[in-house]
């Protein structure tokens, strides 16, 4: 990768179904790497539950949108674990091993897991491919409008129209403005939008500066409503 893609990947904040807030279980019999990997999703704004047992992992597998299994559990195989989960449920499954060992990723694969990852655990690796993985299992329809009112916010051509009329926003500025469309009547949390948009670099002055343009842009502050104390909440206008 040249400089120039590095410096790209390291400044992209999560967007795309990587933004989404996920259920994701780690099955890791290594604590430190468990509670290492927990923080780095958390962060991405995940919800996060760690098992360290294969007991517990099959019986809390149904509640996740995502599995990530370390093969090398104390309890039980890691390849007739997974075997069992997929016998029984659909949800998207990353195994995960320390090795080299190519076998180990064809063995994995034909157990039934999406996904194979070699150790220690590469957080920007884990979100590349999770993304993936939930862009085939959820896909999006093509060309999807969501419409709240006279508002209408195309995601494919990153485009907002107000009463037919384009309004020009920035790309953060459509960013902040779809977190809050995409999920119309709730009140999002200043810090869960701002690791959203901005993802591990940002500001409350930031969050405030853009909700402002926002409001300006849009010609009323109805259109985004300060619910004191918690964050925002998209409004009518």
């Amino acid at each position: 990768m040249s400089d120039q893609a590095m410096r790209l990947a390291e400044s992209e904040t999560p967007n795309g179904y990587a933004s989404l807030t996920w259920r994701i279980l780690i099955a890791e019999g290594d604590i430190d790497q468990a509670d290492h990997l927990a923080h780095q999703l958390r962060r991405y704004g995940h919800k996060v539950q760690h098992v360290q047992t294969a007991d517990a992992a099959l019986r809390l597998a149904r509640d996740a949108d995502l599995i990530i299994l370390d093969l090398e559990l104390p309890d039980a195989d890691g390849l007739e674990v997974c075997r069992s989960i997929r016998s029984v449920d659909t949800t998207p499954l990353i195994a995960a091993a320390v090795s080299e060992n190519e076998l180990d990723c064809v063995l994995s694969l034909r157990a039934g897991a999406d996904d194979f990852l070699r150790k220690p655990y590469r957080i920007r690796e884990i979100m590349a491919r999770t993304d993936a993985i939930m862009r085939r299992v959820h896909p999006r329809p093509s060309g999807h409008i969501i419409k709240h009112g006279q508002l209408n916010i195309n995601e494919v051509s990153r485009e907002v129209h107000l009463d037919g009329q384009q309004i020009g926003v920035t790309r953060k500025e459509f960013d902040l403005l779809h977190a809050l469309a995409s999920r119309s009547g709730r009140v999002l949390g200043r810090d869960d939008l701002m690791r959203e948009v901005w993802g591990n670099s940002w500001s409350r002055r930031t969050l405030d500066t853009h909700v402002s343009s926002l409001r300006s842009k849009l010609g009323s502050s109805d259109w985004i409503v300060t619910v004191r104390g918690i964050g925002f909440r998209l409004g009518q206008g």
